[in-house]
């Protein structure tokens, strides 16, 4: 049988494809939910903003909850990993870009 730790090894960079994975996944089963839970705070976000906002809202959540990983690491880092800050910048603008106010 599989472990976890078997599953984490294989790795892209120094970070477990397993994770993405499961973040990726575990994001595309939430979004709807997400999308209508959000709509009640009359903010319309949809689906594919979810997936572009996987990355960067892990980030944040390893920050609040005190959960340092390698890539919360390396993105706190100020002097390195500038490729990293760039690809997650891109993906939060990018996840933003289709968020709209609805107005009743």
């Amino acid at each position: 049988m599989f472990s976890i730790e078997f599953l984490r090894q294989f790795r892209l960079g120094g970070y477990a494809i397993f994770d993405f994975i499961v973040s990726f996944f575990g994001i595309y089963l939430l979004s709807p939910w997400l999308s209508k839970t959000f709509l009640k705070f009359r903010l319309s976000v949809p689906k594919q903003s979810w997936l572009w906002l996987t990355l960067p809202l892990s980030i944040l959540v390893h920050l609040f909850s005190g959960n340092i990983t390698l890539m919360t690491r390396n993105f706190i880092d100020l002097h390195n990993h500038y490729f990293l800050k760039a690809v997650i910048l891109g993906l939060f603008i990018w996840g933003i870009k289709d968020i709209k106010v609805v107005r009743k």
